[in-house]
C-alpha cells in the first residue's frame, strides 16, 4: 500500500519541480524557487533566482525507496518536519534581525514568511526523498552557481549541505549586520530629520519697519508741497504757456552808452578813469622800429619779470577768449574779452585794483577778437560771434557799431590799413568781409567767398599789408588783397603740412619773415615767410600738449612784438605756467610763480614794455612785470 502511493507521490512532485523550473517566455506567471541563491541583508529588497535543473538523466524509478525504508521513515517524518523547521525559523531569525529592524515591518513579515514557506516545502521534499545522493549533488551544483558570483548568496533551505566558506560568509554577513546595528545609525537618522523638520528657516532679509501713519517723515520742500511757511495749501496758479527767452538777445543796432556794470556811470571814479584814456590819447607812444636785442639780454629782462597778488585779479565773467595791452608807457591799462559777449578793462596803475576794474557789456556773445586801434590810442575795437565789430571810444563814452552781418557769425578781423580805416573779417563760414570805416554812416563792405569750409583766425603782414593768412579747420591760405573774386578767391599759398584741427596762424610782428601756427596735434610749426611764392618751407617743429579739453579756451601762440622770434604760449604743465620759445624750437623761458594757479589760454605782450598778460577760462588776469614798470 505504502508503495504505490510512495511511487504515486514521488511521480508527482517530480512532475511539480519540473514544472516549477520550467522557463516560460512572455507568460505572467510567478515561480517560487526551490533554493534561493541570493538573500539581501540592511534594508535591501529581497530578489530570488531560479536555478536551472537538469532532467536529461533523470528517471521515475531512480528515487523509489524500498518499502522498509518508507515505512521506517513515515513513522519520523511528523517529528522530522517539526525538528526542521525550529531549526529553519532559528537561523533565519539570527541572519535577518537586523534587516528587520532597518527595514518596515510590512516587509519584514512578507520575507520572513516566503522564507519560512520555501524552506518548508524544501524539507518536505528532502524528508520524504530517500536518495541523499541525488540531493547532495544537487546542492553541490547550486553551490557552484553561487561561486561564480561574487554578489550571490547561497539558499538557506539545507545548511546541514552548506561548505565551510558559506557557513563563514554567513556567519560575516551577520556579525556586520550586528555592528552596523549597534552603531544605531537609524535612530541618529530619525533624530536628524527631526531636528531639521523642527529648526525653522533664518531670514535673509531685515524686516522693514512700518511706517508711522502719524510720524515724522524725512524733510520735503515747502514750495514743492505747495504750502506756506504755517502750513496753509497755497491756491493753485494757472498754467500758462512757458515762454523760452533767448540766452544771448542780439543788442540793438547803432551806438551803445558805455555804461559799467561794476560801476556808477554819474561816479567820480569813473570820471576819473575817461580822464586817464583822454591823456592817454593825448601822449599815447607811437611804435617805433627798434632793433632785436639779443637772447641773453632778452632772458636777463624776462627774468626780472615777476607775478604777485596785486596783479591778479577777476575781471570778466565766464572764460577769456582774447587779451590786448594797451601800448602806452605811462599807463598799465590790460583788456580783456569774454565768452559771455563782455569787455572788461584793468587799470593796473589804480590802487587797490578793485577800483581800476570796469566790466562793459557791447557784445551778446563771446568776443574773439581784440585790438586797440593804432591810429587813435583811446578807441578798442571787438568783434564777436554775434555778428558785429564795435569801436569803444573813450573820449565820448560810447560803443560805435562798426559793422554788422545780418545772419551771419564773425570770428577774427585785422586792419589792412594802418591807419585802422579798413578791416578784413573772417566768417565762421568761410566766407570774408572787405570793410571801409571812410564810408560815412554805415560802413562798406564786400563779402568775398574763400576756398575754406572755416575760418578762425584772420592776421595781416606787418610790412606787405595786400597780404593776409587765414587759419580754417586743416589748411593755412595767404590771400591778396588786391585779387579777390567775390564769387570764390583762389589762395595763393597753401600750407597742408597740419594733421588736424588749426587753432590760429600769425606773422611775425615786425618784418612777417615768420609764420607760427598751433595745432590740435601737439605741435607747434613755424614757417620761412621771407618770400612769398607757391610754396613756404617749414622751418621748426615744436611738441607741445597743446589739449586744452572742453571747457578751457584754446591755445593760441602769438609773437612777442618787441622779439619777433619768441612765441609765447600758455601751458598745461605743472605748476601751471606760461612759456616762450625760440623759432628754432628752444626754450627761452617760463612764468611761474604762487600766484599762477591756472591755465592761462590766451596771453598778450606789451609792445615795447616787459609786461605779460593771461587770461584762464574764468575771467581771472595774471599779469608778470617788472618792479619798474608799477
Amino acid at each position: 500500500m505504502f508503495g504505490p502511493r510512495a511511487e504515486a507521490e514521488e511521480k508527482a512532485g517530480s512532475r511539480q519541480r519540473l514544472q516549477v523550473n520550467e522557463y516560460k517566455e512572455n507568460q505572467n506567471i510567478a515561480y517560487v524557487s526551490l533554493r534561493p541563491v541570493q538573500t539581501t541583508v540592511l534594508g535591501k529588497t529581497a530578489k530570488v533566482y531560479l536555478v536551472p535543473f537538469s532532467l536529461s538523466n533523470y528517471k521515475p524509478d531512480q528515487f523509489t525507496r524500498p518499502k522498509s525504508l518508507l515505512d521506517k521513515n513515515s513513522n519520523n517524518e511528523v517529528a522530522c518536519k517539526k525538528c526542521k523547521k525550529a531549526e529553519i525559523e532559528k537561523t533565519c531569525r539570527k541572519i535577518l534581525t537586523p534587516k528587520m529592524e532597518a527595514t518596515s515591518s510590512k516587509a519584514e513579515s512578507t520575507l520572513q514568511k516566503s522564507s519560512l514557506d520555501v524552506y518548508a516545502e524544501s524539507n518536505k521534499w528532502q524528508c520524504k526523498s530517500t536518495s541523499d545522493a541525488v540531493i547532495l549533488s544537487a546542492d553541490a551544483e547550486s553551490s557552484q552557481d553561487g561561486d561564480s558570483d561574487e554578489d550571490t548568496t547561497p539558499g538557506l533551505d539545507d545548511f546541514s549541505g552548506l561548505s565551510p566558506y558559506e557557513r563563514k560568509r554567513l556567519k560575516n554577513i551577520s556579525e556586520n549586520a550586528n555592528f552596523f546595528a549597534s552603531l544605531q545609525l537609524s535612530e541618529s537618522a530619525a533624530r536628524l530629520r527631526e531636528m531639521i523638520k523642527k529648526r525653522q528657516p533664518s531670514e535673509s532679509k531685515r524686516k522693514k519697519p512700518k511706517k508711522k501713519e502719524n510720524g515724522t517723515g524725512c524733510r520735503r520742500s515747502m514750495r514743492l508741497l505747495k504750502v506756506d511757511p504755517s502750513g496753509v495749501p497755497l491756491p493753485a496758479t494757472p498754467t500758462q504757456p512757458i515762454l523760452v527767452a533767448d540766452e544771448n538777445p542780439l543788442l540793438p543796432p547803432g551806438p551803445l552808452e558805455m555804461t559799467p556794470e561794476n560801476r556808477d556811470i554819474n561816479s567820480e571814479i569813473f570820471k576819473g578813469f575817461l580822464q586817464t584814456w583822454a591823456e592817454v590819447s593825448k601822449t599815447g607812444s607811437k611804435n617805433k622800429e627798434k632793433a632785436l636785442s639779443s637772447i641773453k639780454s632778452y632772458k636777463a629782462n624776462l627774468n626780472g619779470m615777476v607775478i604777485s597778488e596785486d596783479t591778479v585779479c577777476k575781471v570778466t565773467k565766464g572764460s577769456i577768449s582774447s587779451m590786448a595791452l594797451h601800448p602806452s608807457e605811462i599807463k598799465t591799462l590790460v583788456a580783456a574779452g569774454a565768452k559771455s559777449g563782455q569787455v572788461g578793462l584793468w587799470d593796473l596803475t589804480h590802487q587797490p585794483k578793485e577800483d581800476g576794474i570796469y566790466v562793459f557789456q557791447p557784445h551778446s556773445q563771446p568776443v574773439s577778437c581784440l585790438y586797440f586801434s593804432p591810429a587813435n590810442p583811446a578807441h578798442i575795437l571787438s568783434l564777436s560771434y554775434d555778428g558785429t565789430v564795435r569801436c569803444g571810444d573813450f573820449s565820448r563814452a560810447i560803443f560805435d557799431e562798426v559793422y554788422r552781418g545780418e545772419g551771419s557769425s564773425f570770428s577774427s578781423f585785422d586792419f589792412l590799413a594802418e591807419d585802422a580805416s579798413t578791416l578784413i573779417v573772417g566768417h565762421w563760414d568761410g566766407s570774408m568781409s572787405l570793410v571801409d570805416r571812410r564810408t560815412p554812416g554805415t560802413s562798406y563792405e564786400k563779402l568775398i567767398n574763400s576756398s575754406l569750409s572755416k575760418i578762425r583766425t584772420v592776421h595781416v603782414h606787418p610790412v606787405h599789408r595786400q597780404y593776409f593768412i587765414t587759419a580754417g579747420l586743416r589748411d593755412i591760405h595767404i590771400y591778396d588783397a588786391r585779387r579777390l573774386n567775390p564769387s570764390r578767391s583762389q589762395p595763393l599759398i597753401s600750407l597742408t603740412e597740419h594733421t588736424k584741427s588749426i587753432a590760429s596762424a600769425y606773422f611775425s610782428p615786425l618784418t612777417g619773415n615768420r609764420v607760427v601756427t598751433t595745432c590740435a596735434d601737439c605741435k607747434l610749426r613755424i614757417f620761412d615767410s621771407s618770400c612769398i611764392s607757391s610754396k613756404i618751407p617749414l622751418l621748426t617743429t615744436i611738441r607741445h600738449n597743446t589739449i586744452t579739453g572742453r571747457w578751457l579756451t584754446r591755445f593760441q601762440a602769438v609773437w612777442d612784438p618787441k622779439q619777433e622770434d619768441c612765441v609765447i604760449v600758455g601751458s598745461m604743465a605743472h605748476p601751471r605756467r606760461v612759456e616762450i620759445f625760440h623759432e628754432t624750437g628752444k626754450s627761452v623761458h617760463s612764468f611761474l610763480g604762487e600766484s599762477l594757479a591756472s591755465v592761462c589760454s590766451i596771453n598778450a605782450m606789451h609792445p615795447t614794455r616787459y609786461i605779460l598778460a593771461g587770461g584762464n577760462s574764468s575771467g581771472r588776469i595774471h599779469v608778470f612785470m617788472n618792479v619798474s614798470c608799477r
